[in-house]
Parts: structure tokens; C-alpha cells; sequence
């Protein structure tokens, strides 16, 4: 058996273990704009009805079910058009390279949250202990 057959045996698991961290860093950006976390934004939290405030609450709740892997293909579709609306509105009118324009992590989230609609959640997760394989 070859490296990458053994290292391709584990891509569930590790996809899994990828989308945990990825829904627990997106999560508390959710916390530092609904909850006024971690600084909030300047010290203060957003305005539940404002962009800002939705978008906290996407964070916040979407972060939730993606680390526990419940409703995983739906969730994910929904924070992968958050950050592409984020980018669209927010970083490529301060400069079209994400490196310069801060919207890095936005387009990685994006994509991550993208392949995670195709993907699926991976076996450590609610969406396979209920057999939903939505």
C-alpha cells in the first residue's frame, strides 16, 4: 500500500477534524460581533437588525451546527454565499488582491464552505449519527 492510499484512507476523518476548527474560528467572529466578544468591533457589539448583526448571528449559530456537523451541506451553502456576499460588498472595493484588501480569510472560508456543500461533514458528525446524508 502506498503513502497516498494510506493518507487518502484518513480524508474523512480528516475532514471531519478541518470542518471543527473551520466552524469553531468562523464561530467567534460570530461571538465578537453578536456578543461584543473578544473587543466586539471597537468595544461594542452590532446591531441585531443591521448587516452587521445578521451576519453575527449567521456566524455565530452557522458556526454552531458546522462543528457539529448537523445540517452540514445546507449550512455550509448558506455561509459560503455570507462570505461571497461579504467580499463583494466589503473587501474588492478597497483593492482586488485579497492579500491587500483583508478579505484572505473571507475568500478561504468561502471556498472551504463551498467544497463542504460537495463534501458533506465527514463521519464525526450529528448529519451521519442521524443517518442524514443530505
Amino acid at each position: 500500500m502506498s503513502l497516498s492510499n494510506t493518507v487518502s484512507s484518513y480524508e474523512p476523518y480528516l475532514r471531519s477534524l478541518l470542518r471543527i476548527i473551520v466552524g469553531f474560528t468562523f464561530s467567534l467572529h460570530g461571538y465578537q460581533k453578536f456578543f461584543g466578544a473578544f473587543g466586539g468591533l471597537g468595544g461594542q457589539k452590532a446591531e441585531l437588525l443591521s448587516m452587521m448583526g445578521a451576519a453575527g448571528v449567521l456566524e455565530t449559530f452557522g458556526g454552531a451546527l458546522i462543528i457539529l456537523g448537523l445540517f452540514t451541506r445546507p449550512v455550509a451553502f448558506l455561509l459560503c454565499g455570507q462570505m461571497a456576499v461579504a467580499y463583494f460588498r466589503v473587501h474588492i472595493w478597497i483593492n482586488f488582491w485579497p492579500l491587500t484588501n483583508g478579505g484572505e480569510i473571507t475568500v478561504l472560508y468561502c471556498f472551504t464552505y463551498l467544497w463542504l456543500c460537495s463534501a458533506g461533514a465527514g463521519p464525526i458528525s450529528l448529519d451521519r449519527a442521524i443517518g442524514w446524508k443530505h
